[in-house]
């Protein structure tokens, strides 16, 4: 069995069982028998729920000792037993976890207030957390979880005690009401700042409020911390339904929030009350499609904390990046405010890149920036976006903008690409999270996800201030232009806009969107962003449809892309009249598109169906300065789409 602290290192999302209460209770047993005290008196029950939530996919199973303290205890008559009933606790979850799962000792407040505010003192607090501590580290557990804490003097007692006891990891998670704070007023920042500087392992929040408010407040903690976190929600509040307390949140609601709680930065998730098996099971398999990744690698400096002097950076290694206009020539337009025009070409299935590189060439003599090259899109096998790029660059001599993508390769395999497109001359990169292989042809290909797009922007970021990711000096920095993906037509904007906002903290440097096909959806994108301090320049999606097949596609199949029923329409009455007319009216909407942002935002990227640079190029000769394809056609000869070559 790893170490817990290895675990925590390695990035990888930890997935908490759910509530034991919620099951005992579920089981017949009434509120007024003493829920800890099963571990000895009714062994197969408490043993059951573990197996319960080992079957649903949990990887931490937490004992049954959440009010197993002498001040609890007390209210049983079983003060004296604090060491037996925790024990024995450790021991069922042990047996049940085996060595292929984590076993967390749960430890909840002692229920008595603390001095100034009650007859309890620090020191007699301290004391019982170190008994109930010291007893479930006897009795073989891997962590303790200290939880449902609101008074964070009684917190720091638990830490304490906890500490005194042993070294085992550590997470410390307070609880908040519906208003984001805690009882005592304390805001998700200040708890932040508190719970890090007592040395926990990991800190969060947990139980009392549904999962939205525990969303909120765990962006908030990450924004201010680079500390593992952890979110453990209630299954929302509880209601009272013909006398009984029922919390409402279904399974599915709660999975979707999973997802969105690690996308938020949380490494931790799990369920707190009223959550069952059947959440935890539905929480696995969200995680399962986000990669079991979260999503942030540090939001601070590289290397040495923030504010540190010229000396401390440079023994440290690191440097201020290249300006941006010094990086690459995309770069220079950048900087200067020009608009930047690019053409997603896809790489070739096999090893003749011909088609490819005549493509490209096409490209340069119609005056388009940069060629826009994708890294496995949709989990389709191509050749190597490095090789591919490297390929354009040198025979061609147009720039390309690189997709690099999360899902292919590990930590170390993405430094290595990286250094190496470094030296091959590749300066432009675009930053992905990648699609899942399951979209693919190969289905059973395995995902590796280490990071998504924001931990790969930190991870470029440092390499251009001259350190790696464990804040090795590199001893040449990198100089790439950090680009990322954003889709204003998200379903979720909110979400899509925080995510975007931890990018742009990361050192994103511009954006390119989804095919954008409604002009106002974009304008409300890009107001939110402005309003929200993060707007960078943005490079809008241009898409040429081909056929209404190809539309319909796009909008059912390709996630992230709306085809409004507008232009459905008028791609079903030109498809009516053959497929020249569908391919013109293809173009015609890419054209209108491409007029109504041009003003919007700071560069386009037209892509080329199914590799027919032809319709891109017809596209750009709506803009002032591209020549028409009958232009091309007179100075090159036939298109490389009529000939078959791309």
């Amino acid at each position: 069995m790893p170490d817990f602290r290895e675990a925590l290192d390695s990035g990888r999302v930890i997935l908490l069982d759910g509530a034991m209460g919620t099951e005992i209770y579920r089981r017949g047993i009434f509120i007024n028998r003493c829920f800890d005290e099963l571990s000895r008196t009714d062994e197969n029950l408490i043993r059951d729920v573990h197996a319960e939530y080992r079957r649903a996919g949990a990887q931490v199973l937490e004992t049954n000792t959440f009010g197993a303290n002498r001040f609890r205890l007390r209210g049983y008559g079983l003060e004296s037993e604090v060491g037996e009933v925790n024990r024995a606790g450790a021991r069922l979850a042990r047996e049940v976890a085996a060595d292929e799962l984590f076993v967390a000792g749960s430890i909840g407040p002692i229920g008595v207030r603390l001095e100034p505010y009650g007859a309890t003192s620090r020191a007699e607090a301290r004391e019982a957390f170190r008994e109930q501590a010291a007893a479930l580290a006897d009795g073989g557990v891997d962590l303790f979880i200290l939880e449902t804490f609101s008074d964070l003097e009684e917190i720091r007692q638990a830490v304490a005690g906890c500490r005194s006891a042993t070294d085992l990891p550590l997470i410390a998670q307070m609880t908040i009401q519906p208003n984001g704070e805690t009882t005592y007023g304390d805001r998700p920042e200040h708890i932040a700042e508190e719970l890090e500087g007592m040395g926990v392992d990991a800190l969060g929040l947990n139980c009392s409020v549904g999962p939205a408010i525990i969303l909120g407040a765990t962006q908030r903690l990450a924004r201010v911390t680079d500390l593992p976190l952890s979110a453990v929600p209630n299954a929302g509040l509880p209601q009272e339904v013909h006398g009984r307390k029922i919390y409402l949140a279904d399974p599915e609601y709660m999975a979707t929030y999973a997802r969105k709680l690690v996308l938020a930065g949380a490494r931790i998730v799990g369920g707190c009350c009223g959550t069952t098996p059947a959440h935890t099971r539905e929480m696995a398999s969200q995680i399962r499609i986000v990669g079991q990744r979260a999503p942030r690698i540090s939001v601070r400096s590289p290397g040495v904390p923030a504010g540190a002097s010229a000396q401390d950076r440079e023994e440290a290694g690191i440097v201020d990046p290249p300006p941006l206009a010094e990086r690459s020539a995309w770069g220079r337009r950048l900087a200067a405010g020009e608009m930047v025009t690019s053409v997603e070409i896809l790489p070739p299935r096999g090893t003749d890149a011909s088609g490819m590189l005549e493509a490209c060439r096409w490209l340069k003599e119609a005056g388009v920036h940069a060629v826009n090259v994708p890294d496995g899109a949709r989990a389709m096998m191509r050749m190597g976006v490095l090789a591919a790029s490297s390929l354009i660059e040198r025979e061609v001599g147009i720039e390309t903008v690189v997709h690099y993508c999360c899902r292919d390769r590990n930590l170390l395999g993405m430094m290595s690409d990286l250094i190496g497109a470094q030296a091959l001359g590749l300066r432009n990169m675009l930053l992905i999270t990648g699609d899942p292989p399951k979209m693919g042809p190969y289905p059973d290909a395995t995902a590796v996800f280490d990071i998504d797009s924001v931990g790969l922007t930190n991870l470029v970021s440092r390499l251009n201030r001259g350190q790696d990711l464990g804040g090795n000096a590199l001893g040449s920095a990198t100089s790439f232009v950090v680009g990322v993906g954003v889709n204003p037509g998200a379903v979720d904007l909110d979400e899509e806009i925080d995510h975007w906002y931890w990018k742009v903290k990361a050192g994103a440097e511009f954006g390119v969107t989804q095919p954008v096909f409604d002009a106002e959806t974009l304008a409300t994108f890009l107001e939110r962003i402005e309003g929200s301090g993060t707007r960078i320049p943005i490079v809008a999606g241009i898409w040429p449809l081909v056929s209404l097949r190809n539309a319909e596609f796009l909008n059912s199949e390709v996630p992230g892309i709306q085809v409004p029923e507008r232009y459905l329409e008028r791609m079903r009455a030109a498809q009516e009249r053959g497929n020249e007319h569908a391919r013109a009216e293809g173009c015609a909407i890419a054209r209108e598109m491409l007029a109504e942002v041009r003003d919007l935002v700071e560069g386009v990227q037209v892509s080329a169906p199914f590799g027919r640079v032809r319709y891109a190029l017809d596209v750009f000769a709506a803009l002032d300065g591209y020549p028409s394809l009958e232009e091309l056609d007179e100075r090159l000869g036939d298109s490389p789409d009529r000939g078959g070559a791309a």
